[in-house]
């Protein structure tokens, strides 16, 4: 796929979704490469509804798409959010109408950084109230129906032990700075950091995936890829890289007004879970195997390539 054109692409793409029956048209269609796991194509059919075309990049995603699905039909009866409603799940496209709202933030693939569609410095009263809100809901889901839908469930010791597992995994592959190291085992082995519960999470919980209306109310969450019940502080981290610590206080307050469930050291999880984040950076390197990955992975360890 790598050599084809944007043209060639969409074409391709909206054939697929044509021979499963949905008349989707490459006319004013719109191709996103910012996605690492999919390829993606905005297009309209004979209605004027607008279609998102998800083609996977590798057979990995095509395995974990089953899951997301499952999640999928398991948020539209548990979640207020919008969700995606996949009409066509094959290995070769995923099919759903284009949801309401607007992404909180696009990618620019070329400067690697966010595209803002609304204020983010800082993120206004609406926008972290209902994100809030949203998450409370979400992480109060019924865990035990989630696994009974087919979600991965992984219990609070099960997800500590993985993740240190992980960190000894990563640095017997790939290495890890001494610093980062020493700060990961203290992180580990004291229990006052870690959570006795899990719930469900979205598990990768970036502005792209957050849809906005008009007035910077989320109004739903986009890919859940990686969603299962596990560590709740795993849904903040990705916010506290981009907004800060403070900006993550004010969020957890929120959450906990809306019922979330905190604990006392949970916001300095969160910036150890972050310290750790190149655990997944690396773990989705060893996964993908290119070259373009693992020197991603290799800067974030604080490891020299080579």
């Amino acid at each position: 796929m790598t050599n084809l054109t944007e043209k060639q692409v969409i074409t391709e793409i909206v054939r697929a979704a044509r021979e499963q029956g949905l008349t989707v048209h490459s006319k004013n269609a719109q191709l996103n490469e910012t996605g690492m796991d999919c390829q993606v194509v905005f297009a309209e059919d004979d209605t004027g509804m607008q279609w998102v075309l998800r083609k996977p990049r590798r057979s990995d995603v095509v395995e974990r798409a089953y899951a997301e699905g499952r999640t999928l039909a398991f948020l539209r009866a548990n979640l207020t959010a919008d969700v995606p409603d996949w009409r066509i799940h094959t290995p070769e496209l995923i099919a759903y109408p284009m949801l309401k709202g607007t992404p909180a933030a696009g990618i620019d693939l070329e400067q690697k950084q966010y595209v803002w569609n609304m204020n983010h410095q800082p993120p206004s009263d609406n926008f972290v109230h209902t994100l809030a809100g949203i998450l409370a809901e979400l992480h109060g889901t019924n865990q035990t129906a989630a696994g009974q839908s087919g979600i991965e469930v992984i219990m609070p010791e099960d997800f500590r032990r993985m993740t240190a597992e992980s960190m000894v995994d990563v640095k017997n592959k790939l290495g890890v700075s001494k610093q980062l190291w020493e700060r990961w085992q203290t992180w580990i082995n004291d229990d006052a950091y870690w959570p006795g519960f899990s719930t469900l999470i979205h598990g990768d919980l970036h502005p792209p995936h957050i849809l906005i209306d008009q007035n910077e109310r989320v109004a739903g969450l986009l890919d859940w890829t990686e969603a299962k019940v596990a560590d709740p502080a795993k849904d903040f981290v990705l916010y506290q890289t981009i907004f800060g610590e403070k900006e993550t206080a004010r969020l957890l307050e929120y959450y906990n007004q809306a019922g979330g469930r905190i604990w006392a050291k949970m916001h300095e999880h969160i910036s150890e879970m972050q310290a750790a984040y190149p655990l997944e950076i690396a773990k989705f390197a060893l996964q993908t195997q290119q070259e373009e990955h693992i020197n991603m992975a290799l800067e974030a360890l604080g490891v020299k390539p080579g």
